[in-house]
C-alpha cells in the first residue's frame, strides 16, 4: 500500500480537532447536524482536506468549548502554511511524543549527551540544574513528560540510537548519577528491539558532527527528520533534506561500534 502524503503539521491539526470532538461525547453525525453542517464538512475538516475557513474552525471549537490556549494553537497549526518543515517556538514534547506514537522505526544521533528517551530522571534533572532556566517552565513537567516517552519503547517498534562517546564521559550530576545512567543503557540494550551503536572518539570526526538528530518512520506515511535545540524543534519533510539524513546514517553504521562492542565499551567506563 503507498504512502499517504501528510504533513507534520497536518498531522498534529488533525489530532487535536478530533480530541476536541471526542470530548464532546457526541458522534461527528450528531455534531455536524448541531452546527448545522453537512457531514462531509466535518470528515473534511477532521482530515485536512480544505473547503472549511477559519470562522468555521472557530465555531466548531467554541461549540466543543475548546479553552482558549488550545482554540490558539489550533488556529496557528490551521494557518500554517503546507511546506515541508513545521518549527515550534517554544519547543515542547508534545508534538515528537504524537509522532513517535505513529513512527515503527525511529533512529537518532546525540553527541554530547545521553538520547532523551535513554535519559534517567535523575540525569534529567542534572541537566536541568547546570542550565539558564526560565521562571515560565514547570521543569518537573517537563521532565514527567519526557519520562512519559518511555511507554514508546515496544516491541512493536524498532530504536536504533547512535550516542558519541564523549556523551558517556560527560559528567552530568556527578559519578553516581553517571553510574546509574550508563547501567540504565546497558539494561535498555538488552531489549531486542533496542540497538544502540556508539560512536568512537578515536575516529576524530565523524559523519554526523553537524548536529544530532532523529529520524522517524512510518508504515503509512513519509519519514520524516526532527530537529530539537533548547527553544525551538524543527520537523524536516522535503526529499533532499530526508535523502541527506540517510546518507549520514549510512556513513554512521560503517563508523560506530557495533552492538555488542558499542555495550563493551559502556561497561568498560563503568568497570
Amino acid at each position: 500500500m503507498p504512502r499517504r502524503i501528510s504533513s507534520v503539521v497536518g498531522r498534529e491539526f488533525g489530532e487535536g480537532v478530533r480530541h476536541a470532538i471526542k470530548e464532546t461525547h457526541l458522534t461527528h453525525r450528531t455534531l455536524a447536524e448541531a452546527l448545522d453542517w453537512d457531514p462531509a464538512k466535518l470528515s473534511d475538516l477532521v482530515r485536512g482536506k480544505g473547503g472549511v475557513g477559519e470562522s468555521d474552525l472557530k465555531q466548531l471549537l467554541g461549540y466543543c468549548h475548546v479553552k482558549p490556549d488550545e482554540v490558539r494553537r489550533l488556529l496557528t497549526l490551521f494557518h500554517e502554511s503546507r511546506e515541508n518543515a513545521y518549527l515550534q517556538i517554544p519547543a515542547q514534547v508534545r508534538s515528537i511524543i504524537t509522532q513517535e506514537r505513529l513512527a515503527n522505526s525511529i533512529t537518532a544521533l546525540s553527541l554530547n549527551l545521553v538520547p532523551g528517551r535513554l535519559q534517567t530522571a535523575d540525569y534529567m534533572r542534572a541537566l536541568v540544574a547546570g542550565a539558564a532556566r526560565s521562571a515560565s517552565i514547570d521543569y518537573e513537567e517537563v521532565i514527567a513528560a519526557k519520562l512519559a516517552r518511555r511507554e514508546l519503547f515496544h516491541w512493536s517498534r524498532q530504536f536504533l540510537f547512535y550516542i558519541h562517546e564523549q556523551a558517556l564521559h560527560l559528567p552530568v550530576g556527578g559519578p553516581d548519577v553517571m553510574k546509574d545512567q550508563l547501567l540504565h543503557l546497558l539494561a535498555m540494550a538488552q531489549r531486542s528491539y533496542i540497538t544502540l551503536r556508539i560512536v568512537p572518539t578515536a575516529i576524530g570526526a565523524h559523519a554526523g558532527v553537524s548536529g544530532a538528530f532523529t529520524l522517524l518512520e512510518y508504515e503509512k506515511f513519509e519519514p520524516v527528520v526532527y530537529l530539537d535545540s533548547k527553544n525551538s524543534s524543527l520537523f524536516l519533510e522535503d526529499k533532499d533534506t530526508l535523502n541527506t539524513y540517510t546518507t549520514v546514517l549510512k556513513l554512521l553504521d560503517q563508523q560506530a561500534l557495533d552492538a555488542e562492542h558499542s555495550k563493551e565499551l559502556i561497561t568498560s567506563i563503568l568497570i
